[in-house]
């Protein structure tokens, strides 16, 4: 029993208001939960495991009475929890394009195990330690490249004009993993950031891409949080304190623990005037919803895209006996306005709240059959890839003339998709970006599909407007 009372002693010492409960209260349940496991012990059918039933059982089960977000982590899960923090995660180092039964290779980085052992943009990976791609769902396929990176991994690969499949063994290596993930020029003057996360070295990566993009001319910057999941708290307050004024209010904590507290803008910051807008969506979270909230009660950025996550909440990690650990939600983050930006679980009491809601409300581009069809079948990338092994070297300045509109056309009747007259007409300009994008992803690299793929994102296309620089 010693080991129950060790386990559940180290909970209660990590809760932050602990001494608050007397320890006359606490010691009957304690002994009621020992009584309970002293029985199972003995009178269960089969023998029972102390870890199992303390580690996957009664603790995880006290957690789930609080919020979705308080966890108990096992060895494993607090050892890849502290992996993570670190911002390096293993892989091999290529870019892909993932469809319905496909994977192709857009790209490989350069010193990576994709690029020593010979892949190339436009090869087809056909099978994944002998799982073939085009048996599986699309939720599948990604599942199975998350976790092919985490061993050696055998591909079969398909190269375009060769007759076989070709065989590869990559060995996933640690690679960095940058939070600010695409910097480019959207119009003269006006710089588009993509941040994935808030790590480490957020603020220093972020000030490299301005100055890549020339801050001191820029007029606006157009600041985007899709699918930002968060990261870390400071990464953020260092990212807002870029744009706001000093002594501005960033954000308001409040728990049990103590009084709430402010965090300002600290006085030695010396931010950016230009306009600025950021994109959020359904997937921007916790510290990303920091910045754009802030930004936005502040009047410094117009939000343009879609409500956020809403997690506003304050979470430590207690580390615990035996490698274990316990992230626990002790205090909630409000904008300086007051919102809450934590948004209350669906059943819960309250009125609808949270999370940050859009100056601008921008939903994503629709698919119509049309589109589905060319994205089911990888057409423009199969004839993109084509067309870049035919020719030569393709340029920055490379356009998608009215002649290799018509050549593409032909390529879609040879393989039975024939939209109507007015089906193409109407998917005219879509079809020219589709085709430039993926072109310069295979040719130029992905970053530079990136900057055509932007030109006709609506939630870029408005978050340029509403910065209003003429």
């Amino acid at each position: 029993m010693g080991l129950i009372y060790i386990l559940l002693t180290a909970v209660v010492r990590c809760q932050p208001n602990a001494a608050a409960r007397p320890d006359d209260e606490l010691r009957p349940l304690l002994r009621q939960f020992t009584t309970v496991y002293q029985a199972v012990e003995e009178h269960f059918a089969d023998p029972v495991v102390p870890e199992q039933a303390f580690y996957a059982g009664a603790i995880p089960g006290l957690l789930r009475t609080l919020d979705p977000f308080s966890a108990f982590l096992d060895p494993e899960q607090f050892q890849s929890l502290k992996q993570m923090q670190q911002s390096v995660e293993k892989g091999f180092g290529s870019v892909v394009s993932i469809g319905l039964g496909r994977v192709m290779v857009l790209q490989t980085l350069p010193g990576t195990p994709s690029a020593r052992a010979g892949l190339s943009p436009g090869d087809e990976i056909i099978e994944i330690n002998g799982y073939r791609i085009d048996r599986l769902e699309i939720d599948a396929l990604v599942e199975v490249l998350r976790e092919s990176r985490k061993r050696e991994a055998r591909l079969m690969v398909r190269r375009p004009g060769l007759a076989t499949l070709m065989p590869f063994l990559l060995t996933p290596a640690e690679l960095a993993s940058p939070s600010v993930s695409r910097a480019f020029l959207l119009r003269p003057g006006i710089g588009y950031i993509k941040i994935v996360s808030f790590e480490q070295d957020t603020l220093k990566e972020l000030q490299e891409a301005l100055e890549k993009l020339g801050a001191k001319n820029l007029r606006g910057l157009v600041v985007d949080l899709r699918d930002n999941p968060g990261g870390s708290f400071p990464a953020a307050l260092e990212t807002a304190s870029l744009f706001l004024q000093p002594g501005q209010v960033i954000l308001t904590v409040r728990g049990r623990s103590g009084p709430p507290e402010e965090i300002k803008v600290p006085d030695t910051a010396r931010p950016f005037v230009f306009s600025v807008a950021a994109l959020t969506n359904g997937k921007t979270a916790s510290a990303a919803e920091i910045v754009a909230g802030a930004l936005q009660d502040h009047d410094r950025a117009a939000i343009v895209g879609e409500p956020s996550f809403g997690k506003g909440l304050v979470q430590r990690v207690f580390d615990l006996a035996d490698n274990t650990g316990l992230a626990l939600t002790t205090a909630r983050y409000f904008t300086p306005s007051g919102r809450s930006i934590h948004r209350p679980l669906a059943g819960q009491a309250g009125k609808p709240e949270g999370g940050i809601i859009p100056d601008i409300l921008v939903t994503p581009e629709g698919y119509t059959p049309f589109h589905a069809a060319l994205e089911a079948s990888a057409s423009v990338l199969h004839f993109a890839q084509r067309y870049t092994s035919s020719r030569g070297n393709i340029g920055s300045d490379f356009e998608v003339t009215a002649e290799l509109l018509d050549e593409f056309q032909l390529f879609l009747s040879e393989r039975q998709i024939r939209p109507s007259l007015s089906e193409w007409s109407a998917n005219r300009e879509y079809i020219r970006n589709r085709l430039k994008t993926e072109i310069f992803n295979l040719a130029l690299g992905v970053e530079k599909g990136d900057e055509v793929e932007a030109q006709r994102d609506p939630q870029i296309v408005q978050a340029i407007q509403a910065l209003g620089v003429r």
